[in-house]
């Protein structure tokens, strides 16, 4: 059998690393990688390009002789900088894709895989599926929103010019191994990680806000899956496909969760005055469920466990 050929961009990131690990230990891919700055982990079965996806000349040809394209380079960040720093998520990520998108389209590669995610969304209780009209982004996610929506209009654009395969995946909060543990630029769980294996000697973590938005929160190997079912089941040329666990929990009850497998005695404080964006999200998967076949499969307390085992072996001091 004829072995598929894959490119990770942005194959040092959190979702990258994570994409990296998996497809080189399946024997039916090729796998080649993109890194920036970052070092890589060395691995015979994954041939390593360093360029700046931001610069034509850098990507000029870099998709010769490839199958598949997994865009999984972004700049990105936390709360803080979201609240703080809007613009960073704009340019960079708006010039580097539409520079990606030109050169996919002059070559050979059959099948073009984009993380979008969901901060397009409004806020809701009730579960969203793809065809929500939006039409108003929450200022917060403005920028960031609608940058990931021209994005994949222009998917959509090069599909109809094309007989290529394009896919938009507009997942949730992903969290797993991998993810970034830094208080400046990690997440909401990432970061409660760090805040709780630092709180042994007050037994006390502090929360942004008063905890009470809620998140869908969507293990790695989740996102793995999807990823693999969209390569194998996509029949239309250009698909937007909504990813996550499908349940909206409180940022109370995923600090509550990790107190209690990392720190029992910890106890929550509150800080009012830090950055926050009060919104819910519930997202409806039920057509990937139908076109592709894929559902989650990892509940909260077994990511929240997993990450845990992980951390503890390769970022704890």
């Amino acid at each position: 059998m004829k072995k598929k050929k894959i490119i990770v961009l942005g194959g040092t990131g959190f979702i990258g690393k994570n994409l990296v690990n998996y497809f080189s230990k399946q024997e039916k891919y090729l796998v080649t990688a993109t890194f920036n700055k970052t070092p890589f982990l060395s691995n015979e079965k994954v041939k390593w390009v360093n360029t700046d996806l931001r610069d034509p000349k850098k990507i000029k040809n870099l998709f010769q002789d490839i199958d598949i394209v997994i865009q999984a380079a972004a700049t990105t960040s936390g709360a803080k900088d979201i609240i703080e720093k809007p613009y960073i998520h704009v340019t960079d990520n708006a010039v580097m894709n539409s520079l990606i998108l030109r050169e996919v389209f002059h070559s050979d590669v059959k099948h073009f895989i984009f993380f979008s995610c969901t901060v397009m969304y409004p806020n809701s209780q009730k579960k969203l599926n793809e065809d929500i009209g939006i039409n108003k982004l929450h200022k917060n996610y403005f920028g960031v929103g609608n940058t990931k929506l021209y994005i994949e209009k222009m998917c959509e654009f090069y599909s109809n010019i094309s007989e290529k395969k394009y896919t938009a995946i507009r997942h949730s909060n992903v969290y797993g191994p991998h993810d970034k543990f830094d208080l400046e630029k990690s997440h909401i769980f990432g970061a409660s990680i760090t805040k709780v294996a630092n709180s042994f000697d007050n037994n006390s973590v502090e929360v942004w806000g008063d905890g009470k938005e809620k998140r869908d929160l969507l293990y790695i190997d989740d996102l793995i899956d999807f990823v693999e079912k969209t390569i194998a089941n996509q029949k239309r040329n250009f698909e937007v496909f909504n990813c996550g666990s499908e349940d909206s929990v409180s940022i109370n009850h995923i600090v509550k969760r990790i107190i209690y497998f990392m720190n029992p005695k910890c106890k929550i404080n509150y800080n009012k005055s830090k950055p926050s964006i009060k919104t819910n999200l519930l997202i409806d998967c039920s057509k990937a469920r139908k076109e592709i076949g894929w559902f989650p499969k990892t509940s909260l307390d077994d990511g929240i466990k997993k990450t845990i085992s992980w951390w503890k072996k390769n970022i704890k001091q």
